[in-house]
């Protein structure tokens, strides 16, 4: 069962959830998926193991996106992917600061697309200010604690609908 830890604001707004398993995860990816709009852009945190992939495999479904796996891009990197708006799934697990040129990282948070950003710490200045930042926690065995943060006007008011559409 998701749980909502808490809801709060200010220049940004935070929305902490906690899920008993990786469906719950998945389920929390897929909604917020339905909201993202072109442009946005989602950088996720949370060590290995902490669920990245299931949400950023519930934001694919709720997008739109038509392939029946949906992987971390670990070795590739970059995986796109097409929905009712492009895709951009970015790992940046394997990627040093330097090389984020090389693989047109800026690019892709500009090109129109919904752009997410597993192990977003490593572009480091490279991300924009405003964001929605999700940092995902370890608390059992299946359990997670999911942070949203919203940080600009379009993210505060993400979160602020997601928080609706998920009632609470």
């Amino acid at each position: 069962m998701i749980q909502v830890q808490s809801l709060c604001s200010s220049s940004s707004i935070n929305l902490v959830l906690n899920t008993g398993g990786p469906d719950e995860t998945r389920s929390l990816g897929r909604i917020l998926g339905k909201l993202l709009q072109e442009g946005d852009v989602v950088a996720l945190y949370g060590d290995l193991g902490s669920g990245k992939t299931c949400l950023v495999q519930g934001i694919a479904l709720g997008i739109g996106v038509k392939e029946r796996y949906i992987t971390s891009p670990t070795f590739i990197m970059i995986n796109e992917y097409t929905g009712r708006i492009p895709f951009y799934h970015i790992d940046l697990y394997r990627v040093a600061f330097s090389e984020l040129g090389g693989l047109g990282f800026r690019d892709y948070l500009s090109d129109g697309g919904a752009t997410v950003i597993e192990w977003a710490e490593r572009a480091g200045d490279e991300l924009p200010e405003e964001r929605l930042s999700i940092y995902l926690k370890i608390t059992g065995e299946k359990s997670r604690e999911i942070k949203f943060e919203g940080e600009g006007e379009r993210y505060i008011n993400l979160v602020k609908a997601f928080a609706e559409r998920i009632g609470k």
